[in-house]
């Protein structure tokens, strides 16, 4: 089976124990001490207007990075900066330990590759199809039609929306064109994935849903990713669950607890351009700062 066959199948070929102690042999391999995603002291500014003031984090492998805070503080910059669509004006960026900060827009297409990117709105072209949409990446690269379809289905089974592969974007409701979206990104098998604040206008349960394949990816696929939002919801449902397959190959989501604890996700809150926490969603929730407090009551924007 070719390495496009292979992504994101999660049909139950070998045991539970066996695909256990493929993730340990995984966690043990020297390339993962290598960060995913590594900000070292990066600054920006537009003008007299401070955007990012000194934030350095890195994102390990098989880990989410849940960036919280306010509209406007400088959350989307970050996922803009690791695309290269913007240059810091001091610091450094790493992407597999490779040093981007300073690439040119034809050095940016080789590390562009290794990535999926989620946006807000799905961001999908609405005179292409959802099957057309998803094989988009796949027909540039010139991949054979009969791989791009298996690879295609494979990506819409994942967010359960199969059914909806000669659909065309304005038949979709929202939530549908996001998990479309996600679907697309998966395309090629990156193992770094941004999404940008992919819940924002959703109901509560669509929400949630978008949350659990961002969780099937973290521990299923051990896929490293950023997650920006403004919304607690999506910060608790990331923090607390995790993903399992059943023993009928079904994908099931737990609560830590006695069983497991969640080390491979991170809350970093930003505001004023700096990083004001990072750590795990149980000391975020008992942080004394009181803008951190209000935040989380949801009594800012």
């Amino acid at each position: 089976m070719n390495d496009l066959a292979k992504t994101l199948d999660l049909t139950p070929d070998i045991s539970a124990d066996a695909e256990q102690a493929d993730i340990h042999d995984a966690v043990d391999q020297p390339h993962r001490t290598v960060p995913a995603i590594e900000f070292r002291d990066v600054h920006l500014a537009f003008d007299e207007k401070v955007v990012l003031n000194g934030v350095s984090f890195m994102v390990r492998r098989g880990e989410t990075k849940v960036i919280l805070g306010p509209s406007g503080g400088g959350k989307s910059t970050i996922i803009r900066l690791i695309l290269g669509l913007l240059k810091p004006d001091s610091g450094h960026i790493l992407i597999d330990g490779e040093e981007i900060t300073g690439y040119s827009e034809l050095e940016m297409m080789p590390v562009r590759q290794k990535i999926g990117m989620v946006f807000q709105e799905g961001a999908l072209f609405d005179s292409l199809s959802v099957y057309e949409n998803v094989a988009y990446r796949l027909r540039e690269q010139g991949v054979e039609e009969e791989e791009i379809e298996q690879e295609v289905r494979r990506m819409l089974q994942f967010v359960a929306l199969e059914d909806a592969i000669e659909k065309m974007p304005i038949e979709l409701s929202g939530g549908m064109r996001r998990r479309v979206g996600i679907a697309r990104a998966l395309i090629g098998d990156p193992q770094l994935v941004l999404f940008d604040e992919p819940t924002a206008g959703l109901d509560p349960p669509t929400a949630r849903t978008i949350c659990e394949l961002a969780i099937k990816l973290r521990d299923l696929q051990d896929v490293s990713s950023i997650f920006v939002t403004h919304e607690m919801n999506n910060v608790r449902y990331l923090s607390s669950e995790y993903a399992i397959v059943g023993p009928d190959g079904e994908v099931l989501f737990e609560k830590e607890g006695e069983r497991l604890c969640l080390i491979n996700t991170e809350v970093i809150m930003l505001r004023n351009g700096k990083i004001i926490f990072s750590g795990s969603d149980e000391k975020l929730q008992r942080s004394p700062d009181p803008y951190i407090k209000t935040f989380i009551h949801g009594k800012l924007s």
